[in-house]
């Protein structure tokens, strides 16, 4: 654990908290319409900026959102309806 400038203890990324270890698995993991972003964003990164970007983009390949999507957390929950709708109707 590292402590932040406003003394707040922190935990340190650890390499052990993502599968992707190469700049391949990165790009493996993504989408291809995003690939074409990161290949992008990679050719114009300059050397010293380079581990905070690919940071970046592992946080956004492993962020589970997809996953989250895909387990149709929505699933039998009626969009548009209003719950004063039905107390408008009773009267």
């Amino acid at each position: 654990m590292t402590t932040a400038p406003s003394g707040v203890p922190h935990s340190s990324p650890s390499s052990a908290s993502h599968p992707l270890r190469t700049i391949r698995d990165i790009r493996d993991s993504l989408p291809e319409d995003q690939r074409r972003h990161f290949d992008a964003e990679l050719a114009d990164t300059e050397l010293e900026a380079l581990p905070e970007m690919l940071h970046r983009w592992v946080r956004l390949s492993n962020d589970g959102f997809e996953q989250f999507l895909l387990s149709r957390p929505f699933e039998g929950l009626e969009f548009g309806a209003r719950s004063y709708d039905e107390q408008a109707d009773a009267e």
